[in-house]
C-alpha cells in the first residue's frame, strides 16, 4: 500500500484504539469492572473491533488508566516561552520519566499485553499507543527549523529510544541503574543527541 494511503488509515487505527481506551477510563472512574461489550458500546464501536485492537480485558483495563497517568504536551510547555531544544526535552523526558517509574508494574504489565498482541497481529490494528512521539514533537516545535529535515526525523526516532517504558525497563533489567542514576544519563543521551543532529544540518 502507498505510503499516503497507508498514513490515513494507520491514524484511524489509532484514533480507534485510544477511544476505547477513553471509554474503558470513564467506565474505571466510575467504578465500575466494564465488560469488554461495555467498553465497545461507549466508544461507539462492534465488540469485534475492540478485540482485535485489544485480544484481552485485562488488556484493556491494565492500560486505560495510564493513558491519562502520561504527561500532556499542552500541559506541559504551558507558558513556557525558551526554544533551547535541549532543555525542553529535558523538560518533557523528567516528566515521562517520573510517570514510568510511578506506574512500573502496570506498565510492564502494558508492555508484556503489547508484546503478545503484535506476536498475534495481522498488521492492521496497532499493538501500542504512540505517546511518546506527541511529547518530543511539542519539545523541538519552537527550534525546528534548526534541523535539516533528515537529521529532524533521525533525532525524533532516536529520542523515542531515550522516552518511556523500555528505556525504565533497560535501566531496571539489564544494565542496572538506580532511578536517580538512569535519569542523568537519559539527560546526557538527550544533549548528545540534540548536538548531534545540530551538527549535521
Amino acid at each position: 500500500m502507498p505510503a499516503r494511503a497507508a498514513a490515513p488509515r494507520t491514524n484511524q487505527h489509532l484514533r480507534t484504539r485510544k477511544d476505547l481506551l477513553h471509554a474503558a477510563a470513564r467506565l474505571l472512574k466510575e467504578g465500575r469492572h466494564p465488560t469488554m461489550d461495555e467498553v465497545a458500546e461507549a466508544a461507539l464501536v462492534s465488540r469485534a473491533t475492540a478485540y482485535r485492537y485489544f485480544p484481552t480485558l485485562e488488556a484493556l483495563l491494565v492500560e486505560a488508566p495510564l493513558d491519562g497517568a502520561v504527561p500532556e504536551a499542552k500541559s506541559l510547555f504551558a507558558g513556557d516561552t525558551s526554544s533551547d531544544p535541549e532543555a525542553r526535552l529535558d523538560r518533557a523526558e523528567a516528566a515521562m520519566h517520573q510517570m514510568t517509574y510511578q506506574n512500573e508494574a502496570q506498565l510492564r504489565l502494558m508492555l508484556a499485553n503489547s508484546l503478545l498482541a503484535a506476536r498475534g497481529s495481522d498488521g492492521g490494528a496497532p499493538a501500542r499507543q504512540n505517546r511518546r512521539t506527541p511529547i518530543i514533537e511539542a519539545a523541538l516545535a519552537p527550534a525546528r527549523k534548526r534541523f535539516s529535515k533528515e537529521a529532524y526525523e533521525n533525532l525524533r526516532a532516536a529520542l523515542a529510544l531515550v522516552f518511556g517504558t523500555e528505556a525504565m525497563v533497560v535501566f531496571r533489567d539489564v544494565v542496572p541503574l538506580d532511578e536517580r542514576k538512569a535519569r542523568k544519563v537519559k539527560s546526557w543521551a538527550i544533549r548528545a543527541l540534540v548536538r548531534q543532529a545540530l551538527k549535521e544540518r
